[in-house]
């Protein structure tokens, strides 16, 4: 195993620039995330790890070997795509065993490595069947083994399941995440799912645009993003984005919005006081609102929003309750067992423990 390091990574196709300076750290037997929307460049620098792509600048290191140029083959990385791309005229046992058939590995140890990696992904007693006999779970962890059977310094994983259906993907996640502790193998892995990066990631960098907008663990990007893309892109529902104004008024400062103004704490106030008299803008996420009255007694400082219920999505678990509050929406994650209707009027309270400010001008943010 190696920890892999980037260095400035530029990557240009003819006039388009897929990344704009990477640069990426990832220690020895560390398991991290690249997360992002289509297009964002994830796919573009997990190449590039795995020698698919060359850089147009910057370097790729692994441990203390700079492998910028190196062909896949001399780096000792597995790749697992999202395709599981195993040889349909080949039985299980024989495609997890192909990249050690290549190496010229003796068939004892062949033979010794394919049944460890197959008892590693539980699927032992299908070693004598073809591509075709399997459920497409088998066939990716089929493909997983054949990744891990070389014993790679880096694992490589391009958005392995999305293929497959939502009550797999769940049961895949732990079993790749319980894998990959196991093998202690320094992974790298792409999706655009923000719930299997948080449940299977160490660190998540989150891009877009060919950068990366954040880099840190699961905790801190949901609770301390680093700018508004972050903060909306983590989290479901989205988090609530309101333009306010810092106001001074008798009683302190005040956030003030069109349609309601948010008394601040003095801790709060003392951050946000050079931004006075200018626009900014506040973030909470639906799950740190709550109606009037069901108020976690851990909660200890609020403010009161009213509004009508425009939309209500009772989804068993929680109630998605959609608040018209006179120019926009505001989005609340009650408790499944909450009940209430379209057109009633509803006053919500904020946790202003858990509200996030942020520029306007740059999105980055101060709170």
């Amino acid at each position: 195993m190696v920890d892999v390091h980037l260095r400035g990574i530029v990557k240009r196709f003819g006039r388009t620039i897929a990344l704009r300076g990477i640069d990426l750290d990832v220690e020895d037997g560390e398991f991290v995330v690249l997360l992002g929307p289509s297009g964002c460049g994830k796919t573009t620098t997990l190449r590039i790890i795995a020698g698919l792509e060359k850089p147009t600048k910057g370097k790729v290191i692994f441990g203390n070997r700079d492998v910028t140029y190196l062909p896949p083959r001399e780096r000792n990385i597995s790749m697992v795509f999202q395709s599981y791309a195993v040889w349909p005229h080949m039985k299980v046992y024989d495609n997890i065993a192909f990249p050690l058939k290549i190496k010229k590995v003796p068939k004892e140890e062949i033979d010794r490595k394919v049944k460890w990696a197959a008892e590693l992904l539980q699927i032992s007693d299908l070693l004598d069947r073809y591509p075709h006999q399997l459920s497409g779970g088998q066939r990716q962890r089929v493909a997983v083994a054949r990744a891990i059977v070389v014993e790679p310094q880096v694992l490589l994983m391009d958005e392995p399941l999305s293929n497959l259906d939502a009550l797999l993907r769940v049961k895949m996640r732990s079993e790749l995440k319980k894998l990959q502790r196991r093998i202690k193998v320094t992974t790298i892995y792409v999706t655009h799912d923000q719930v299997e990066a948080m449940t299977m990631g160490d660190r998540i960098a989150v891009m877009r645009n060919g950068k990366i907008m954040q880099i840190g663990t699961p905790t801190e990007i949901y609770h301390k993003p680093a700018n508004i893309f972050v903060a909306g892109f983590i989290g479901s529902p989205q988090m609530n984005f309101i333009d306010v104004t810092v106001s001074e008024e008798a009683d302190g400062l005040t956030l003030v919005s069109e349609d309601f103004k948010i008394k601040l704490p003095p801790d709060i106030a003392e951050i946000v006081k050079q931004y006075m008299g200018k626009t900014l803008v506040m973030g909470i996420r639906p799950e740190h609102i709550y109606p009037e009255g069901f108020v976690p007694s851990n909660v200890k400082r609020t403010a009161r929003i009213n509004g009508v219920v425009d939309f209500v999505e009772a989804l068993g678990s929680d109630t998605i309750i959609h608040l018209n509050t006179g120019s926009r929406i505001i989005v609340v994650k009650a408790s499944g067992t909450y009940n209430t209707n379209i057109g009633e009027e509803l006053t919500i309270e904020l946790d202003l423990d858990k509200i996030h400010i942020f520029r306007k001008d740059t999105e980055e943010a101060i709170l």
